[in-house]
């Protein structure tokens, strides 16, 4: 933030009419945050200064310098900038409690350090596909200002004997030299039960490779680990990580607030009340009933409505029952 120094030097420049000095104090401002890590506080201020991307220029550049897989010359991670906040998400009671117990030991890290203690920053999301694993990840990048490094599995996996573990160390160089919050997605492809006798040497080498350099990272980045097969993962993975968060389907209560926050600001008109929906939507995930929203939200414009009526809502349903019966015996 601001020092008191610089806001008087902004409002006297400003008072006098003075723009360059105005200007050079915003510069100084911008130049502390980012070297305290806060890069899309200081891409926002330099866009208010300069009217420019900068945000996206910076987005170039980091993705730029990703690592790439030797064998087919693919990018290990790609790199975003979040656009989801905290507030865009509905999670269980425990797990917004540990989100944001994370969210002030990082804020915080200064105090921390001072007692020689250092802010959780290897968290392990487990639970069922849709369940805001991903989002909660993207959203903790946003609160603390970080853009978010998503490891791509297909890229990382290589077919080559010790490739994949040399792909590890190139992520693990890369990230330390960066802040991010990183997500390594699809954990279980990496950490896998060593004790499995169907799999083979090469898979205990890439997990043995793993813990040593968890266990090794020093760097500022947030580590965040997420699968939809936690019991695939080895014993020795789950002490590596600091918080564990589990995810599962939302209850009554948690469809009722995500049915709120995805229908602010929607004209309706409908007979159904929240509960009685919330109640019809009951053992979907959270992707599934942001989806039925959505497209019943894309059928209200396309059809020229001005509100959303109960047979936009009922058409979504539908579809996604026959969605669901068709990914069903495809698998």
């Amino acid at each position: 933030m601001p020092t008191a120094k610089h806001l008087r030097s902004m409002f006297q420049s400003a008072s006098n009419g003075d723009t360059e000095s105005f200007k050079r104090v915003a510069e100084e401002i911008i130049k502390e945050e980012r070297a305290k890590q806060h890069h899309l506080l200081a891409n926002d201020l330099e866009r208010i200064l300069y009217g420019k991307q900068t945000d996206v220029n910076n987005l170039k550049i980091l993705n730029h310098n990703v690592p790439l897989d030797k064998e087919r010359g693919l990018p290990l991670l790609s790199v975003m900038m979040p656009s989801r906040s905290i507030d865009d998400i509905i999670l269980s009671d425990e797990n917004r409690s540990l989100i944001d117990e994370i969210l002030l030991e990082q804020n915080r890290k200064d105090v921390l350090v001072t007692y020689g203690l250092k802010p959780v920053d290897k968290i392990l999301f487990y639970g069922p596909p849709g369940c805001g694993k991903t989002i909660t990840a993207e959203a903790l990048a946003y609160e603390l200002e970080l853009p978010l490094a998503i490891l791509r599995i297909d890229s990382i996996v290589s077919s080559y004997l010790g490739e994949t573990s040399s792909n590890l160390r190139s992520i693990f160089d890369y990230i330390k030299n960066n802040r991010f919050v990183v997500l390594f997605d699809e954990f279980d492809a990496l950490g896998r039960e060593r004790a499995d006798i169907s799999e083979h040497g090469e898979i205990k080498r890439v997990v043995n490779a793993l813990l040593q350099m968890f266990d090794g990272y020093r760097g500022d980045s947030i580590l965040i680990a997420a699968t939809n097969h936690e019991s695939n993962l080895d014993t020795a993975v789950w002490r590596r990580f600091e918080e564990v968060l589990s995810f599962t389907l939302p209850n009554l209560e948690q469809i009722k607030k995500l049915l709120e926050l995805k229908l602010k600001g929607v004209r309706r008109n409908l007979l159904v009340e929240i509960g009685e929906l919330a109640n019809r939507l009951k053992g979907l995930s959270h992707a599934d009933i942001e989806r039925i929203i959505r497209r019943a939200i894309k059928d209200m414009i396309l059809q020229g409505k001005e509100f959303l009526e109960d047979r936009q809502i009922e058409s979504s349903l539908s579809r996604e029952e026959a969605r669901k019966r068709r990914l069903q015996e495809n698998t």
